[in-house]
């Protein structure tokens, strides 16, 4: 079983780190293009503020959203919100998630996420971590994967390369730095193909914030990984 305690004191770090430097913009800024298409910085606040509420009724055993219609309503409606209004709903979400997380009597319980995926609930605050991470990044004010902590990089990778393993379309892959390896693809006595880089750049493909492009590959091209 993961220990929560350590990744609840790490998300409240990297909310306050994004409250920081989200709250250097302004309102026109919050009307801006993110780095994910389709999405404003203001979809991108409005996510993370709805994500920490979906993730405290998994916390509490109700569903995580009452329908993929009605998060992606939720979000459209808040996006266009003011900078101050965005600011205080993601610090407001979050210490509702810390409470819920304060108060859950039993982190070995099985929960139910999106979709019908399970997990322990003791995995819930470092998946609340993920979307406070990367999500600081996709806002394009300055943090960017190289920013990261190390220990949250490292262990990022390994989630997602766990995530794509027995993948039917990605074929047997070894990713490594230099220094460790994962593998993920299809189910094969040895790996088709080795993908190494910096792990910025390997956390980058693999959570397509990135194409791939300062990686090196051979055995075969960059594997074409599915959408999260």
């Amino acid at each position: 079983m993961t220990d929560h305690a350590p990744d609840l004191a790490s998300v409240r770090d990297a909310t306050e780190r994004l409250l920081t430097a989200a709250g250097k913009l302004d309102d026109t800024a919050v009307t801006k293009q993110s780095r994910l298409p389709g999405w404003t910085r203001g979809h991108v606040l409005a996510h993370l503020a709805r994500n920490a509420d979906a993730l405290v009724n998994v916390l509490e055993g109700r569903p995580m959203y009452a329908s993929e219609e009605a998060r992606d309503a939720d979000i459209e409606r808040d996006a266009p919100r003011a900078l101050a209004v965005h600011l205080d709903d993601v610090r407001e979400s979050d210490a509702r998630f810390q409470r819920a997380a304060a108060a859950l009597p039993d982190w070995s319980r099985t929960v139910t996420l999106r979709n019908g995926i399970t997990d322990s609930a003791s995995a819930i605050p470092f998946r609340r971590w993920i979307e406070v991470e990367l999500h600081h990044v996709d806002l394009g004010i300055g943090y960017e994967l190289e920013d990261l902590p190390a220990p949250f990089t490292e262990r990022e990778i390994g989630v997602l390369a766990a995530r794509f393993a027995g993948h039917p379309e990605v074929p047997p892959t070894r990713i490594t730095d230099g220094t460790r390896a994962w593998r993920t693809g299809r189910d094969a006595d040895g790996p088709e193909v080795t993908v190494t880089g910096e792990r910025p750049d390997l956390l980058g493909w693999l959570a397509g914030r990135r194409d791939g492009s300062a990686l090196t590959v051979t055995g075969g091209a960059l594997p074409a990984l599915p959408p999260l």
